[in-house]
């Protein structure tokens, strides 16, 4: 296989963990439910791939290719992605209702509406049944020691990072070796979606 054909394999690998035609997309402005929802799933979407994506790629090199001819390899793949992500869209639910708290004083978003309706919308794009009624349940423990004034202050994205380095599926001694650069990597990645919540105009009634 030649370099431009392994490019290819690549580049089709990364867009299979999450196919978002606009997962890039800059936000410029929420000025309703509906944009927060978007804004919460594309970004965690954008962390949970980028993240994942990138960890796999640096520890297989090109053998990464190969990997993803081998079904159990994929499905691990899947069940890592759909663990990450949930943890990542309740980290940035909790994150953003504080936050619009704190800058906005808004104080009418139901954090619990928000989560399940974006978990239930992603079951038609794989997301597992069983893992979504998990992540519900957690969810829901979580909100109990919820402080929406502190929140944001107080490492918001902690789970979801644990949440990479757990269902990463990468040898548990090789992770070992690679948490502190892998806990960074995604940290930074939460830092960028952080700035552009920061710079978004936000028009919530």
């Amino acid at each position: 296989m030649n370099l431009k054909a392994i490019s290819e394999v690549l580049s089709a690998v990364r867009d299979y963990l999450f196919p978002y035609e606009k997962i890039s997309k800059r936000f410029l402005k929420i000025n309703s439910e509906n944009d927060l929802l978007t804004f919460i799933k594309e970004k965690s979407a954008f962390v949970t791939q980028s993240t994942l994506y990138g960890y796999l790629k640096t520890r297989m090199g090109l053998k990464q290719y190969m990997m993803f001819t081998d079904d159990v390899f994929v499905q691990s793949v899947n069940k890592s992605k759909w663990n990450i992500f949930s943890e990542a869209v309740a980290d940035l639910t909790f994150f953003s209702i504080s936050f619009f708290k704190k800058k906005y004083n808004i104080e009418s978003l139901d954090p619990t509406q928000i989560y399940e309706n974006i978990l239930n919308n992603e079951i038609q794009n794989g997301l597992p049944k069983d893992i979504c009624e998990k992540y519900k349940i957690k969810f829901k423990e979580k909100l109990k020691n919820f402080n929406i004034e502190e929140y944001s202050n107080n490492s918001p994205f902690l789970n979801s990072c644990n949440a990479l380095f757990h269902w990463a599926p990468i040898a548990d001694e090789l992770k070992e070796l690679d948490k502190e650069i892998v806990i960074n990597s995604i940290k930074n990645k939460w830092m960028l979606v952080v700035a552009d919540l920061e710079k978004i105009t936000v028009n919530l009634k």
